[in-house]
């Protein structure tokens, strides 16, 4: 039993190595701007840029409204599953897992070749409808996630009591979702949006190639021309990211302590 422990116990600190050895690295690496000393100057140089001011704004308007079309798309689809139709549960789910495989390269070369500019449907013709198609694709991106996501917090309900309970109290469809079903999941629905929010901040392919301002493109220009801001930005994101997880987790145990 000891040595199980002890087993454990070495796991997780090789794990726990892996996870903060070149995080330590890259922010002492991130000081070294100054020759001799150790200075935040690259944080300074990178709050200054008005680029990365605008990118990460654009990446953060982006993230949320793809965690908004996510979570209309996925709760009603895995709620309508669980309910009426748990045969189909594989078929979406083998569906859901395309994205893992197909790399976003062949996703965004389709998206330019279906909706270029001499198209049936120019999406990329001006900024605006560019926007909404790199939205789409970020929700296809993140929708391994959010679908699991919110499959398992919907598993851990009765969902057909819940359903019948609102039925029989005289509720229609959209009140028994928004009003029954989404509080119970509420916490399941906040785990897929911290993975989109977390996929969408740092993406470069989709981003790129469809040539909007985001900050995965501003981070790769920023790498290849300097040394130590791209350390400074990588933390900075890090931080940010768990910064957005500690709240989402913050949030949904005060509403849990709130309704228990």
């Amino acid at each position: 039993m000891k040595s199980e422990r002890i087993g454990a116990w070495i796991a997780l600190l090789i794990g726990a190595s892996y996870f903060i050895i070149p995080l330590i690295a890259t922010f002492e690496f991130s000081l070294r701007i100054k020759r001799g000393q150790y200075s935040f100057e690259a944080y300074r140089i990178v709050f200054s840029d008005p680029r990365f001011q605008a990118t990460f704004l654009y990446s953060t308007i982006v993230a949320v409204a793809t965690i908004v079309v996510g979570v209309m798309l996925v709760v009603p689809t895995a709620y309508w599953l669980q309910l009426r139709l748990p045969r189909l549960r594989p078929y979406v789910e083998f569906i859901t897992l395309l994205p893992l495989v197909i790399p976003a390269i062949v996703l965004v070369f389709g998206y330019l070749r279906m909706y270029n500019s001499s198209s049936w449907l120019p999406m990329t013709a001006n900024p605006t409808s560019t926007n909404v198609l790199l939205t789409f694709g970020y929700v296809t991106l993140a929708l391994p996630y959010m679908y699991r996501a919110v499959d398992t917090g919907l598993r851990t309900i009765d969902v057909r009591r819940l359903t019948e309970a609102a039925q029989i109290l005289g509720a229609r469809w959209p009140t028994i979702l928004f009003r029954v079903i989404f509080p119970n999941i509420r916490s399941a629905i906040l785990s897929g949006a911290f993975l989109t929010f977390a996929i969408v901040i740092g993406e470069f392919t989709l981003a790129s190639l469809l040539d909007r301002p985001a900050f995965g493109p501003y981070l790769q220009l920023v790498g290849a021309n300097r040394a130590y801001e791209p350390s400074a930005l990588a933390i900075i994101a890090f931080l940010v990211t768990w910064a957005c997880m500690g709240l989402i987790q913050l949030f949904a145990r005060d509403r849990t302590l709130a309704t228990s």
